[in-house]
């Protein structure tokens, strides 16, 4: 049995009806209410608990937790918050025996590199000897278990319950990626991060179940250095100031500036047959040479966070190169081996700003062609089709426009909006619908000198249509054609 009092400690709470109970559980699904528990009302996109409160009194809920004003005749008790969302995630730590106090927690936050930085962390501090756990877009990873992922970061019910698991499974720190989305909801209230970090942060995830402007997404990744003990933020991000506003963390820099407390100087571009690279002298709180196996600038600063958060565990030198030298992050600039004549890579980039940003890094490496093959999601803005297709035309010499996850959308629908921002440009480009004969066409194709991406679906192994998710992994589709090509 769980007392009220004690699962609402730190929040201001009233009772409206009823009186101070102890509850045999926590829950916020209403299809999972059980009898003598709390169910939390949570207001969603699509749902509200409110909604379901004569539902789950019939089913044997004894306590209420709302945010607004409910009329109920039943023998309930009824409690009262500002928010049930902020409420939640007390409640939950309290539920599950705080079990963040027993790790040392990393967050995560920032528009891009979250993925990758935090494999490249756990890389690390594993080649150090730590046991550590994992929670991001793609997966979360405790021990030898890997769990796809719904959201980047969960609910704080499911984060919290995931912490306790960690616990018992001898976990000592855990790496996370923190969403603005995560944040604006307080799924990470309820307990405080250790070290929380900024990569960088650019105009993104704004729209009318996002956020309402620019200045509103700073505003929630910033709370997050309000959250932790120590804050290591990128001093290159022309918007970091505004970001840390009223931050009450201790605070570290790394950047390319020469007065960031943690700097890369002498960056080198590394060319191998089918591999590309980078290089560079980490110089100030640590003094390393470090390679990474992936390119451009970018992997420079997702290195210097990884090498900024293990200063703090005290990592040796030998282990950070190492560790740097293997990691990987699936579907983010991830490298498949076919051919040492030219390069192929599959990344997650499925926007304008992703999609630039990383072209334009690879234009660095001075390609014979620079090939890019890509869709875009159905059920969503036709902007940022016409955006995609224009960088692509601009940046590409040769543009191949597939499928991604058409939704309820007929694929050629979408491939028509972005071949009206390929229209902008002078750049080439076919249309392949079918993704396994696009990227089968692009193999085929490869010729000397060649880096060719495959975007949009990084590490995702599906691909949704009309509702239902079929099996779809770029890396399969490879090898299967390789197979077939090779037999």
């Amino acid at each position: 049995m769980y007392s009220i009092k004690e699962l609402l400690k730190g929040v201001n709470y009233e009772i409206i009806k009823g009186e101070e109970c102890d509850v045999t559980d926590v829950i916020y699904d209403n299809r999972k209410v059980t009898p003598g528990s709390l169910f939390v009302c949570v207001k969603g996109v699509h749902f509200d608990g409110h909604d379901a409160i004569s539902d789950v009194i019939k089913k044997g809920a004894k306590a209420i937790l709302v945010e607004r004003d409910v009329e109920v005749e039943e023998d309930v008790t009824i409690i009262k918050v500002e928010s049930t969302r902020y409420s939640m995630a007390f409640v939950a730590a309290s539920y599950y025996g705080h079990p963040a106090s027993s790790l040392k927690v990393i967050g995560i936050t920032g528009t891009k590199g979250k993925t990758t930085t935090s494999y490249m962390v756990k890389s690390i501090l594993e080649h150090a000897g730590y046991k550590v756990g994992l929670i991001g877009t793609v997966e979360t990873i405790i021990g030898d278990v890997h769990i796809p992922s719904v959201n980047t970061t969960p609910e704080s019910y499911v984060l919290q319950k995931t912490f306790k698991d960690m616990v018992e499974a001898g976990i000592q720190v855990v790496v996370m990626e923190v969403s603005s989305q995560a944040l604006m909801l307080h799924r990470t209230q309820g307990f405080t991060f250790e070290i929380g970090i900024l990569t960088n942060i650019s105009e993104d995830h704004i729209g009318p179940n996002e956020h309402p402007s620019f200045e509103h997404y700073m505003h929630c990744k910033g709370l997050l250095f309000k959250q932790c003990k120590k804050g290591i933020v990128n001093c290159d991000d022309a918007h970091y100031k505004t970001v840390l506003e009223g931050h009450t963390c201790e605070l570290e820099t790394f950047g390319l500036h020469e007065n960031a407390d943690l700097r890369a100087e002498n960056l080198d571009l590394i060319k191998k047959p089918g591999e590309l690279g980078i290089s560079f002298d980490a110089k100030g709180l640590i003094d390393l040479h470090v390679e990474i196996p992936t390119p451009g600038k970018f992997s420079v600063y997702n290195a210097l966070t990884a090498m900024a958060i293990c200063a703090h565990f005290n990592v040796n030198k030998e282990d950070m190169q190492e560790a740097l030298l293997h990691a990987k992050a699936k579907g983010r600039i991830e490298m498949v081996k076919v051919s040492d004549d030219f390069t192929l890579m599959i990344d997650y980039a499925h926007n304008a700003f992703g999609l630039e940003s990383l072209l334009t890094t690879l234009k660095d490496y001075h390609p014979h062609r620079l090939v890019v093959l890509f869709g875009c999601g159905g059920n969503r803005s036709k902007l940022r089709r016409y955006e995609m297709g224009e960088v692509s035309g601009r940046l590409a010499d040769l543009t191949v426009i597939t499928s991604d996850n058409p939704r309820d959308e007929d694929p050629m629908d979408i491939i028509k909006d972005i071949e009206i921002g390929m229209a902008k440009t002078d750049g080439q480009y076919v249309e392949i619908p079918d993704r396994r004969e696009a990227i089968a066409y692009v193999i085929e194709h490869g010729e000397p000198g060649d880096i060719i991406v495959l975007a949009g679906k990084g590490h995702e192994d599906y691909q949704e249509i009309k509702g239902k998710k079929y099996p779809m992994d770029e890396r399969v589709i490879i090898r299967e054609y390789l197979e077939s090509r090779q037999g």
